[in-house]
């Protein structure tokens, strides 16, 4: 083992920030790790906005479903999907652009998004940060992209507290590598698995809540599911011209 691999399986979500702030040197070491990650033809589809106005966190703690661990981190960043660049690109080149008629957009911009997302949490985590990802950015996406003043072609995917932890959690348990690794071809023969999951993972639930919070694994993601759970994306893919209105 090393320290990167250290740091990597030690992970956990933390929604509980002391009031210190987190140091300008690494935060620029963390944003120059989102720089370093991989993308797609080298397109760099990423931009991040750094939020750390008081009232500017306060409204997206409310934008997100009143999630108070976004006011209380010191630092708020939000991820984009970014092709605005490529759009100048394109004028600069005199050459057509397509984004809103190719929907393997999106995958290429949430791609990139989710790789960049991943270097600033181990990035964060190597300086002893906590922080904890905030897919809520998109529950009311019109209004998070007139905050923050988001041209064309520039997509909120998800945001991320980071800051000096006030608390440690438990490590959450993962579903077995059985249900996650497979090899030359896909197991659909899960269900086992999943029964055994869902035994560990009350138990970690009612033990960490201290007997508040209960119930299976299987039952979260499915109520979760369930239904439509953000309302307006197609809408704000339009407006952010990712979508034609054909």
């Amino acid at each position: 083992m090393n320290k990167v691999m250290d740091t990597l399986l030690s992970h956990r979500s933390y929604r509980s920030y002391q009031s210190k702030e987190v140091d300008e040197t690494q935060l620029e070491q963390i944003i120059k790790a989102v720089q370093a990650a991989p993308s797609w033809i080298n397109g760099q589809q990423v931009s991040v906005i750094a939020v750390k106005d008081e009232d500017r966190k306060k409204k997206l703690a409310e934008l997100c479903g009143g999630q108070k661990h976004i006011e209380e981190a010191p630092v708020f960043l939000v991820f984009c999907a970014d092709f605005y660049r490529t759009y100048m690109a394109s004028k600069m080149e005199e050459l057509p652009f397509h984004v809103s008629d190719n929907i393997d957009t999106l995958l290429v911009g949430a791609t990139d998004v989710g790789i960049a997302l991943g270097a600033a949490v181990t990035a964060s985590e190597s300086f002893g940060l906590g922080t904890v990802p905030i897919g809520g950015i998109r529950r009311n996406l019109k209004e998070v992209i007139e905050l923050l003043e988001l041209p064309p072609y520039v997509l909120p995917v998800c945001g991320l507290c980071i800051g000096h932890p006030a608390e440690t959690p438990e490590l959450k348990p993962r579903l077995p590598k059985q249900a996650v690794y497979h090899t030359e071809t896909y197991n659909k023969d899960v269900h086992t698995l999943l029964e055994q999951y869902n035994e560990i993972y009350a138990d970690y639930l009612e033990r960490s809540s201290q007997g508040k919070r209960s119930g299976t694994w299987t039952k979260a993601v499915a109520n979760f599911y369930n239904k439509e759970y953000y309302q307006g994306i197609i809408e704000g893919l339009k407006q952010q011209k990712f979508l034609s209105d054909k």
